[in-house]
């Protein structure tokens, strides 16, 4: 651990210091639907279309819980720059910043995002989007008659511990011990650590501890979050047939929660990252330990960036990864 907790003040970072996960958020999602499977609630063959009458338009084409899983739904992003000025979405962050306390609910998202037509016939290719994740969210809450905070709470947080992670919805704080976050605009640095998040929820509004992450994974990959059947879901990407959107040179390489890594000495690495501005986090581990009984070798990490959307972070990500596992 190095560095400091803010620029202010130059305190060192505390041990148990939170910060915002981001898109690992996904993988508490994936895990309560997958749950809610293994309990015969849920069918991944089944459609949104059935278990959500009436929220997305009829002439989409039938999306299984599966396909928003796995990314390949072919439902369109919701565009929340709609209407703005060019010159306030140009740098892609000051619009959001204005934002940053605006109240954003699922459906609003959702409308937003069927406002265009479906990007491809669903299953047949694979993007990455976070409005797959809003629908898994307005899933959950539709099958257990209860929020979905309440139940990642209840299914994942209690009973692992997880006394520091937590799904603050609209509490823009970080309460507790934290990092503050920071983005560089026109050489300006801003403290972005106070911001509120619903606009992500159910696909980005975690905020953890890389203490509580590490308890997470390792119980994840051993199987004691999500039973067995449904977490091989989670270590199955799509056939090979299935290319990323707009690439068809790229294999599928997101699972029901979780990204698959192919690294050199024929590793394979499973895990997710997650970016908000001014945090970047990544937890990961090899499926299969050494011998029966052993804990899966994972890596949890959290990265205070001031580029954290930025395409030229990937490689100092990718270093921590292949020190980690190599």
């Amino acid at each position: 651990m190095s560095g400091v907790r803010d620029l202010h003040s130059g305190r060192p970072v505390p041990a148990n210091a939170r910060f915002r996960a981001g898109s690992v958020t996904k993988v508490f999602t994936a895990a309560v639907v997958l749950q809610l499977v293994a309990e015969g609630r849920l069918d991944l063959d089944q459609t949104v279309q059935h278990y959500l009458p009436g929220l997305l338009p009829e002439n989409y084409r039938p999306v299984t819980v599966g396909q928003l899983l796995n990314h390949t739904s072919g439902l369109p992003p919701a565009d929340q720059t709609k209407g703005l000025p060019a010159e306030e979405t140009a740098d892609g962050f000051t619009w959001i910043y204005k934002r940053r306390f605006e109240h954003w609910t699922p459906e609003r998202i959702v409308a937003l995002a069927v406002q265009d037509k479906m990007e491809f016939e669903p299953g047949t290719a694979q993007h990455y989007l976070n409005i797959n994740y809003t629908v898994a969210g307005m899933l959950i809450e539709k099958i257990t008659g209860s929020s979905y905070e309440r139940q990642v709470r209840e299914r994942i947080l209690r009973p692992l511990g997880l006394r520091h992670t937590s799904l603050p919805t609209d509490d823009p704080f970080l309460h507790g011990p934290h990092t503050n976050g920071y983005q560089v605009l026109d050489g300006k640095t801003i403290d972005v650590t106070v911001w509120g998040h619903s606009m992500e929820w159910a696909a980005g509004n975690l905020v953890s501890t890389t203490a509580d992450l590490e308890r997470f994974t390792k119980a994840l990959f051993r199987g004691d979050v999500v039973p067995a059947p449904q977490l091989e879901q989670m270590f199955t990407v799509p056939p090979k047939e299935v290319r990323m959107y707009g690439d068809a040179k790229e294999e599928a390489n997101y699972s029901m929660g979780l990204t698959r890594m192919d690294m050199p000495g024929g590793i394979v690495l499973w895990g997710k990252t997650g970016g908000r501005y001014g945090y970047l986090t990544g937890i990961g581990g090899l499926r299969n330990p050494a011998g029966a009984g052993e804990s899966p070798r994972t890596l949890v990490y959290s990265y205070n960036s001031v580029d954290a959307k930025s395409e030229s972070v990937k490689p100092r990500m990718m270093k921590i990864i292949m020190t980690a596992f190599s």
